[in-house]
C-alpha cells in the first residue's frame, strides 16, 4: 500500500529537505513529457518520483520492503554478525496505530531489525531479531516509543542461531491476535492471575487444577506441559468458544492457561472470566519465560518436548523428550518442515529418512511436481489457491485446496 503523499507545497512543512530549484525541474519534466496528472494525489506521487531520481534522495522513508524474499533470505544466511531473537507484546490503547507503526518502522529499519510486528488499537505483538551489538539501542527505542511500552517484558529466544528472520514486516491490523470476539462488553483487561515458574510446578501437582494449552494443534503436538489439555484447532478464534464448551463442567476448578509468550493465554484468561469461570490463571511470559525462570531457579522443567516457534527455526528444544511422530512413517520425530513443493507448502512433521526418500515433499505427487521444469511448475500453480495447509492427525489435511493432494492420507 502506498501512503498518500503530501501536496508539493507541504514537503518543507513535513520536514523534507527540498530546494526551490527542484520544483522548477519537476514542472519542466512534467511539461517535457506532456504529463498531465489527473489529480493532486497523482501529481504529488509523480513529484516525489522525479525528485528522488534527480537528487538521489527519497523525500520520505520507504515504509515497506521492496526487495525479494529470496534475495533477503540469501543475505541473512550469509550474515556473520550475531543477532538476538526476541518477542514481546502488550495490550494497551493505541489511538493512531498507523502513525505509531510508521514511526516505529523507521526506527527499527535504522537498527537493522528483522521480523514480524502487528500493531492495532489494542496494542502491539512482535517476534523479531536484532543485531546483538544494537540490542541496547533497540530496547531504548522500544521503551521510548510509547509510555505503555516502558520496561515492557522482552522474551529472548531459548535457542537462537540468529537466522530466525530476514525481513521486517510491520502491519496494522484490527487485532494483535485474531480472536473473533465482537461483544463490546468483553473486557480484555479483566485477565486471570499471573503464575510464576515455581507456582506453575506446584499447580501441575494439584488434582483440582487443569492446564489448558491455548496454542494451535501443531504446536501442542511437539511439546506441552504434563497432562495439559489440547484445544484441537489451528486458529485462536476457533479455540476460544471451544475451550469454554470443553470445560463447562469444570467451572469450580482452577484453570491455568498457557501459550508461547503469553499473548494468547492472557486474552484467553479474560475470555474465560467473561464466560463465567472464577478461578482462572495464566503463565506469565508463557512457555519462554517459564523455561527461563525454571532454569535460573533450578526448578524441574515440567514442559516436555519442543516449543514451536513461528520463524525459520520452527522449534526450540526444551527437553530431550520426543513426543510426536513422523506424519509419513510414524517414527518418533518432532521436526516440522514445509513441503518443498512451492505449490503446496504443507506444514507437517517429517523424519530424516522420509525427507531423503521424498526430497522434503509431503507426497509422491508433490515430489513429482517438484522434479518438473520450473516453467511447468509455475504453469501448474497458476490460479491454484495456496493458503496455510497443516497436517493434523485428528482432522487429516486442514484447508486442503490443492487438487493434486489427497485429503485422506499422506503417501507412505
Amino acid at each position: 500500500m502506498i501512503r498518500r503523499a503530501p501536496a508539493a507545497n507541504s514537503f518543507k512543512d513535513e520536514g523534507y529537505e527540498l530546494q526551490e530549484v527542484y520544483f522548477s525541474n519537476v514542472v519542466s519534466t512534467l511539461a517535457k513529457f506532456a504529463v498531465n496528472p489527473r489529480s493532486n494525489r497523482e501529481r504529488s506521487s509523480l513529484i516525489r518520483l522525479i525528485i528522488s531520481e534527480k537528487t538521489g534522495n527519497h523525500p520520505m522513508s520507504v515504509l515497506h520492503n521492496r526487495i525479494s524474499n529470496k534475495e533477503l533470505k540469501a543475505r541473512m544466511l550469509l550474515e556473520t554478525k550475531p543477532r538476538t531473537t526476541v518477542s514481546f507484546y502488550r495490550y494497551f490503547t493505541l489511538a493512531e496505530p498507523q502513525v505509531f507503526r510508521d514511526h516505529l518502522y523507521r526506527q527499527f529499519v535504522k537498527l537493522g531489525v528483522f521480523g514480524r510486528v502487528y500493531v492495532a488499537n489494542e496494542g502491539i505483538n512482535a517476534q523479531i531479531s536484532v543485531p546483538t551489538e544494537r540490542y541496547d539501542d533497540f530496547k531504548n527505542t522500544l521503551f521510548n516509543a510509547h509510555p505503555a511500552l516502558d520496561q515492557i517484558r522482552l522474551n529472548v529466544a531459548l535457542e537462537d542461531d540468529g537466522k530466525s528472520f530476514w525481513v521486517l514486516r510491520m502491519k496494522v491490523r484490527q487485532r494483535i491476535v485474531a480472536d473473533g470476539i465482537d461483544d463490546e462488553n468483553f473486557n480484555p483487561a479483566n485477565t486471570g492471575h499471573y503464575l510464576q515458574a515455581d507456582q506453575v510446578n506446584q499447580m501441575l501437582d494439584d488434582p483440582n487444577t487443569l492446564f489448558v494449552d491455548m496454542r494451535n494443534h501443531y504446536e501442542y503436538e511437539v511439546g506441552h506441559f504434563e497432562n495439559a489439555i489440547e484445544v484441537p484447532s489451528d486458529t485462536f478464534r476457533e479455540q476460544l468458544p471451544m475451550v469454554v464448551d470443553m470445560l463447562q463442567k469444570d467451572k469450580q476448578k482452577n484453570i491455568v492457561m498457557y501459550c508461547t509468550g503469553g499473548i494468547r493465554c492472557e486474552k484467553a484468561s479474560a475470555y474465560m472470566r467473561y464466560s463465567g469461570f472464577k478461578h482462572v490463571y495464566h503463565v506469565e511470559g508463557g512457555i519462554i519465560e517459564y523455561v527461563r525462570k525454571a532454569k535460573e531457579q533450578g526448578l524441574a522443567l515440567r514442559f516436555k518436548g519442543k516449543n514451536f516457534v513461528f520463524d525459520e527455526r520452527m522449534g526450540e528444544r526444551i527437553s530431550n523428550d520426543i513426543i510426536a511422530h513422523c506424519h509419513q512413517c510414524g517414527e518418533r520425530c518432532d521436526t516440522h518442515t514445509n513441503c518443498k513443493n512451492a505449490g503446496c507448502h504443507l506444514l507437517f512433521i517429517q523424519c530424516s529418512h522420509c525427507q531423503q526418500k521424498l526430497a522434503g515433499c509431503c507426497s509422491k505427487i508433490c515430489q513429482e511436481e517438484l522434479a518438473l521444469p520450473v516453467e511447468e511448475q509455475h504453469s501448474r500453480r497458476a490460479g491454484r489457491q495456496n493458503g496455510m495447509k497443516i497436517f493434523n492427525k485428528s482432522k487429516q489435511l486442514l484447508q486442503t485446496n490443492m487438487p493434486m493432494l489427497s485429503s485422506t492420507k499422506l503417501d507412505q
